[in-house]
């Protein structure tokens, strides 16, 4: 491998002009956010999420930033998401950026947790985000370069490192899918490091989106309580936490989970 240039240039630290990035569950929340922030960065962005209507109209508003192109899919649905993978590799030679966000969760008291609702939180939480990264590997690995490597980030929780409680809501399949997200992202974070592709995982305290949205109605006080920071998050935290590691700046982080919870997870 050739020396490197050690010169810090920090115009162009956090700059990701010339990087494609695909973002799953782009269409609404941390996702929005993330799309929103790489668009602002200077990549090429495909967005995808369930409802065609609502990822084509956020690309669409997206696009007065910068290139953002919209790509719907159920990624748990096997046919849809070899769909997705099949029209994204029509689309573009190599991915240098995959965020794994798509996710769902689930509150039930523990003595009548529905077994679909538990299934449905792993399958879409732990298998799709599994599934989808080795298949968009190939493409991952035509963008990759030992001194810039391809980044797969993957969207845990700040429950998947603590026993949340504050909801007062059993959510006990969202907490392991997440605790599995991590988990995995350093499992990945080996397997495909080789291959100059690094594997971190983020994994967020509160913010706004559908996802919080009845529980920041009906417990904003106690979040903003139990947050050492005493608030929810910004989209502007969230997308710069992405940038930094899609960007030049994060290259030699791998294996890594991120709380960005304003410290929640350390209460």
């Amino acid at each position: 491998m050739p020396p490197h240039d050690n010169t810090i240039d920090v115009s162009t630290l956090f700059d990701l002009s010339g990087k494609t990035a695909l973002v799953t569950g782009g269409s609404r929340g941390i996702g929005k956010m993330i799309a929103e922030g790489y668009v602002r960065a200077g990549a090429t962005v495909y967005i995808s999420s369930r409802k065609a209507a609502v990822c084509n109209e956020v690309a669409a508003t997206l696009s007065a930033l910068g290139p953002c192109h919209s790509l719907p899919a159920d990624i748990t649905d096997d046919a849809d998401r070899a769909r997705l993978i099949e029209t994204l590799g029509q689309r573009i030679d190599r991915l240098h950026i995959l965020v794994n966000n798509a996710g769902a969760a689930w509150g039930a008291p523990y003595e009548t947790f529905p077994e679909d609702g538990f299934r449905k939180v792993l399958g879409l939480n732990v298998t799709a985000l599994f599934f989808l990264t080795r298949d968009l590997t190939p493409l991952l690995t035509a963008g990759a370069a030992p001194d810039d490597p391809a980044r797969v980030i993957n969207i845990g929780s700040m429950d998947g490192l603590k026993v949340p409680t504050v909801l007062q809501t059993g959510t006990f399949s969202y907490s392991a899918s997440k605790a599995a997200v991590h988990h995995m992202s350093k499992t990945l974070a080996l397997e495909l490091g080789p291959r100059h592709i690094t594997v971190n995982a983020i994994a967020p305290g509160f913010f706004e989106s559908k996802m919080t949205e009845g529980s920041l109605d009906r417990f904003r006080d106690d979040i903003e309580r139990n947050c050492p920071l005493g608030r929810i998050g910004r989209p502007e935290e969230m997308a710069g936490i992405a940038i930094y590691l899609a960007s030049r700046a994060g290259a030699y982080t791998n294996g890594a989970i991120i709380p960005v919870d304003g410290g929640t997870s350390v209460t």
